[in-house]
């Protein structure tokens, strides 16, 4: 009986050392290796509110939203944004962006520090044909410190638009 006390005690003693060390090991690495952290991006409607987008409109009729990024980066973020409109035939990849989409406009270049908000002035956009399922897509790219480019995000809105 006592060889087998001792036994588990030695291998307690070997399971408490080796979890204290298992964790220790976790905390060194999340302090020495932090999380890189995000880029929020949003389109908000005519109210600047996130929520009631149209979902219907008329050929021609104006749509007034915004554009919001958010950089929580421990790094400056450069960025500009792409409008396009797009139709059934249009592909929407969160890798590669749209394909077969027509850009309206381009924002200028901005550069957000960390933990800073950015919203853009009141954008409009209008469809010039009839159709079910157009889209207002909005890409969103990186600009790096050589001024090359790199597709970063993309997001769209479904819209009927009717004579």
């Amino acid at each position: 009986m006592e060889i087998a006390s001792i036994q588990f005690q030695r291998l307690l003693r070997f399971s408490l050392i080796s979890g204290i060390l298992i964790v220790s090991g976790f905390i060194v690495y999340y302090i020495l290796v932090p999380e890189e952290g995000y880029v929020g991006f949003g389109i908000l409607n005519h109210d600047e509110r996130a929520e009631d987008y149209p979902t219907t409109a008329k050929v021609n009729q104006s749509i007034g939203f915004y554009i919001t990024v958010d950089n929580e980066l421990d790094h400056d973020f450069t960025f500009k944004l792409i409008i396009l409109l797009g139709n059934e035939d249009t592909k929407l990849t969160p890798d590669e962006g749209s394909k077969h989409a027509n850009k309206t406009f381009t924002t200028d270049k901005e550069t957000l520090k960390p933990t800073k908000h950015w919203m853009s002035d009141k954008l409009y956009v209008s469809f010039p044909y009839n159709g079910t399922d157009q889209i207002l897509i909005v890409e969103l790219w990186k600009y790096n410190a050589d001024n090359s480019r790199e597709f970063w995000d993309i997001l769209w809105l479904r819209i009927d638009v009717y004579s």
